[in-house]
């Protein structure tokens, strides 16, 4: 960010009665950011209906309809504080191309219908956005899973 010679002018030689403190609206250094973190991403995922929480690998996760939604990556090919979101091949694809600061894909989630995001580089509506984007994909064709109880065993019939 570069300054006119009038306002560092005014920034190094402030009247000698004013307050040295500055409203937010005239501040020039930027504000600290807040971080995205598994907690945003809950409150946020356990909005859409169906959504639960869960863990994968040990790690939490969220489900819907008992199918991984999004979860902390557990390989540790993925760089720390990102998140692993399920979408489709050709969603992942243009999410890559679109902001690769962003989203990243590394050689063991490569085959796997996922992207992972950098979560202190986005905010909550990109991620808002993002969990409805997985969402529409986890439940395109989805129906509930049963019990595994209540599971058909294949075989032969009596």
């Amino acid at each position: 960010m570069s300054y006119n010679a009038e306002t560092i002018y005014w920034i190094v030689n402030l009247v000698p009665n004013q307050k040295s403190t500055v409203s937010p609206e005239e501040s020039w250094l930027p504000m600290p950011k807040r971080t995205n973190n598994f907690d945003t991403v809950r409150k946020i995922g356990l909005a859409l209906p169906g959504v639960e929480e869960s863990t994968a690998y040990g790690q939490p996760a969220l489900k819907v309809h008992g199918k991984l939604l999004a979860c902390i990556p557990v390989n540790r090919s993925a760089e720390p504080c990102s998140l692993a979101i399920r979408v489709d091949f050709e969603d992942r694809a243009e999410l890559l191309a679109e902001d690769p600061d962003v989203y990243y894909v590394t050689d063991h989630y490569f085959g796997y219908t996922a992207v992972l995001v950098r979560l202190s580089r986005i905010n909550s509506d990109v991620l808002r956005d993002l969990l409805g984007m997985a969402y529409k994909f986890v439940t395109r064709n989805a129906a509930p899973r049963s019990p595994a109880g209540k599971r058909r065993k294949l075989g032969a019939r009596k």
